[in-house]
């Protein structure tokens, strides 16, 4: 028949995947059918050892070249993500700051260090309002997003120049099985 094999009639072994790695050979049953002889070959505990412990494979890669473009536009999603959580942190910051009184505890001490006969002295809590302190932040956020950019860029085409020279960097995956 199509779907027999010659020599007569054999019990369906299940479904085996192929292996990356030959099984050891102590991993098996034992050669002369007794538990025996496993502890005799292997010293014991030195063959179970060696089958309870995982296998890992492993490849040295080295960086070669890193395409300047993904890095801009990575660096750039980056910066902004990065300049979005200053200007927030900035003002829960100012936020704690103002429910905490400093800046008028510390405004009355400037005030009362800086007023004159005609003048009533510096006033912090105006000058360090809310809107003004994110403005600058928000300023600076955004100087750090172009200048983050660049920097990565020019340094994605720097090290493609060095590792022309040198080889690029070399690194080694490794994976558990």
């Amino acid at each position: 028949m199509p779907g027999e094999r010659s020599g007569g009639k054999q019990r369906a072994q299940p479904y085996q995947p192929p292996q990356a790695y030959a099984p050891p050979a102590d991993s098996g049953a034992p050669a002369g059918g007794s538990g025996k002889s496993a502890a005799r070959r292997g010293r014991g505990g030195a063959a179970v050892a060696a089958r309870t412990v995982p296998r890992t494979r492993k490849a040295r890669l080295r960086v070669a070249k890193v395409d300047p473009w993904s890095v801009m536009k990575v660096s750039f999603l980056l910066a902004i993500a990065l300049g979005i959580c200053t200007v927030v942190a900035c003002g829960v910051l100012w936020m704690v700051m103002d429910a905490m009184g400093v800046f008028s505890t510390v405004g009355g001490t400037i005030s009362e260090a800086t007023e004159s006969k005609q003048d009533s002295g510096f006033d912090l809590e105006s000058f360090l309002s809310l809107p003004r302190v994110l403005g600058f932040t928000s300023i600076v956020a955004a100087i750090n997003v172009v200048l983050a950019t660049a920097l990565a860029t020019l340094g994605a085409f720097i090290y493609n120049i060095s590792a022309g020279f040198v080889g690029g960097v070399e690194v080694t995956l490794a994976e558990d099985e």
